[in-house]
Order: C-alpha cells, then sequence, then structure tokens
C-alpha cells in the first residue's frame, strides 16, 4: 500500500460518515452529497479509501468516490471484525472503527472496488427486492396455512391473505422478466451457456452471472466456490479438538441456497455430478454432504464453461471442473 499518499478508512453510518487518515487523524462529515463532495477536497491526490461493505450505504459513497477517480476499495466487514478482534481492542466507537478500517489497509493486500454499470446496479437492485418478495411470500404462504389448520378462519382474513399472495406472485414474476430482459441486453450468449448445464436454471444462471459480473470476478473456479461458501473447513488442534469437518458459510447466503437447489436436479441429469453424489454416498457420506460436493462441482462447471465459451459437454466439463 506504499504506493498511496495517505490511506483512509470509513464507518459510515445513516447521517454521517466517520474518517480516519493514517497522517491526518479523525474527522466527520455528513452522509450526504454535500459531504462526499467536502471529503473529496479534504483528502490529497492519490489516496486510497477503505469502507466494509454495509449495502445501501457504501454503495452510493463508493460509486461516488470511483467516478471521480479515487481509489476505492470495499472490504468484507468480517475481516476487519476478525482484525479488530485480533488486536484486543476493549473500545468500540465510529471513531474506533473507523481507524481499525484505515490500519487494516495498511496491512492487507486489497482489490480496488469497480463501479457497476447501470445495467448491474439495476439488477442489483431487482435481486434485493426479489429476495424480499420470496420472503415475504413464503411468511404469508405459512400464514394461510396456519388460518386453515384453525379449522374456523375467518373469511375477512383469508380472503385478504390470499389477495396479497396474488399480487406477490405478480410481482415476482415481473422482477424476474424485467432481470431476464436486463440480463440478455449484457450476456445473452453467457446466459445460454449457463442454462445448457444440466441442474443449473435460468434464476441460478442469471444470478451467477450479476454476481460475478460475467465472471470477471474471479481468476479460479476456487476463488469462486469460496465466495459462496461452500469450501470445506476442518478445525483440528493437538489431541483434544478433532471437529466434523464442514462448509465455511462465510459467502453469498442467495447463490448458496440457489445452487443446493439446484444440485437436487444435478444428481439425476449432469453426469459428472451424479458419478460423484454415487460415489459419496457409497462410501457412507451423509447425503447433504454428497449434495454439497455437488455444488461445488456445479460451480467448476459454471465457471469452466463461462470461461472456455464452449456449450456444456459431459466429457469436456468433466475435465475442466477438476482444475
Amino acid at each position: 500500500m506504499g504506493k498511496y499518499k495517505e490511506t483512509f478508512g470509513i464507518d459510515i453510518s445513516k447521517s454521517v460518515f466517520d474518517v480516519y487518515g493514517s497522517k491526518s487523524g479523525h474527522r466527520q462529515f455528513s452522509n450526504d452529497e454535500s459531504g462526499f463532495v467536502s471529503f473529496l477536497g479534504y483528502i490529497p491526490k492519490d489516496s486510497l479509501v477503505l469502507m466494509e461493505a454495509t449495502g445501501y450505504y457504501h454503495y452510493r459513497f463508493a460509486q461516488f468516490l470511483y467516478n471521480q477517480g479515487v481509489s476505492v476499495a470495499v472490504v468484507n466487514p468480517l475481516s476487519v471484525k476478525r482484525f479488530i478482534q485480533m488486536k484486543l481492542a476493549k473500545v468500540k466507537t465510529d471513531k474506533s472503527d473507523a481507524k481499525a478500517i484505515c490500519e487494516y489497509g495498511q496491512y492487507t493486500e486489497l482489490t480496488l472496488y469497480n463501479a457497476l454499470s447501470e445495467v448491474q446496479s439495476e439488477c442489483y437492485q431487482l435481486f434485493r427486492l426479489l429476495d424480499n418478495y420470496i420472503k415475504h411470500r413464503t411468511a404469508l404462504k405459512n400464514k394461510l396455512q396456519g388460518e386453515e389448520v384453525l379449522g374456523i378462519p375467518s373469511n375477512f382474513a383469508y380472503r385478504s391473505l390470499k389477495r396479497s399472495l396474488s399480487h406477490l406472485d405478480k410481482e415476482i414474476s415481473s422482477l424476474e422478466a424485467r432481470l431476464l430482459s436486463l440480463v440478455k441486453q449484457d450476456q445473452q450468449h453467457q446466459l445460454s451457456l449457463l442454462t445448457s448445464i444440466p441442474g443449473i436454471g435460468t434464476k441460478t444462471a442469471l444470478f451467477l452471472i450479476i454476481v460475478t459480473d460475467g465472471f470477471t470476478k474471479f481468476e479460479t473456479s476456487s476463488q469462486l466456490c469460496s465466495y459462496v461458501g461452500i469450501t470445506p473447513t476442518l478445525r483440528e488442534s493437538g489431541s483434544s479438538i478433532r471437529s466434523r469437518g464442514r462448509i465455511s458459510k462465510v459467502g453469498n447466503k442467495k447463490l448458496r441456497n440457489l445452487l443446493f437447489l439446484c444440485s437436487f436436479n444435478a444428481c439425476k441429469y449432469n453426469l459428472a455430478c451424479k458419478k460423484l453424489y454415487d460415489r459419496l454416498v457409497a462410501k457412507g457420506k451423509s447425503k447433504k454432504l454428497a449434495l454439497i460436493a455437488v455444488c461445488n462441482k456445479l460451480l467448476k462447471q459454471a465457471f469452466s464453461i463461462a470461461k472456455s465459451g464452449l456449450a456444456y459437454d459431459a466429457n469436456y466439463v468433466s475435465v475442466l471442473a477438476t482444475k
């Protein structure tokens, strides 16, 4: 990080953001356009600005700085949390968090932020809204089932739930159609390639393309698997700690859930996945563990196909996916 004149750590909240510079110390700005402009005038050229991924708050600020030519890095909040724990810090304030983010940037090799295109930005917004609607629809279905179990449900309550459920179904269909049209604008070929993989449906292919920026964010399939959180972890120490291996789950939960659903069909129709599943079950492994291994295999197949630009071929993919 020596190529930057100064490193700034940012802790963002709803109304303000706290800044800690490696040379200039602490300062606070309002979390709005005027605050962004003031901060831009405050920092020297060739500075590095770090912030945690905090959803809506970090996105707006990161996009602004990127468009102004400032080097920006958006880091995983969990990484910063572990860094703070490692230092045995006893104080937690917005100022101390900004300082910790600044120090983290000085000791860690970081990947710079790349701004999203208008299409990518809209896709992310649509997916977040879609996820929210799907959760709401599931809650409504559970509520509807609960009312039916009562035996004497209120007709008024029952009809209201049915209307809400019908409205959500229409909104979800509308969002999915808009997502499909947006991805087809930029990534029609890649969408066709991914959906050629037995087990991967349109929704999973869409999400894969969006979260990986068309598979440009990752250099290897292992990096992608780590991002999703389906890589195995191992905890062993001395003779007393021998915990059972499990997946990390530190990654994109939505994509992980979609892949798990895909794994059921992949075990039936995807030759490489079926062989892997049958082999693990025959060894006495649990079916859930075998399905997670299938998720890993599907991701590697998707990565290989996206990078090669060739449609699914059982023999070709089975070789590439092992790399």
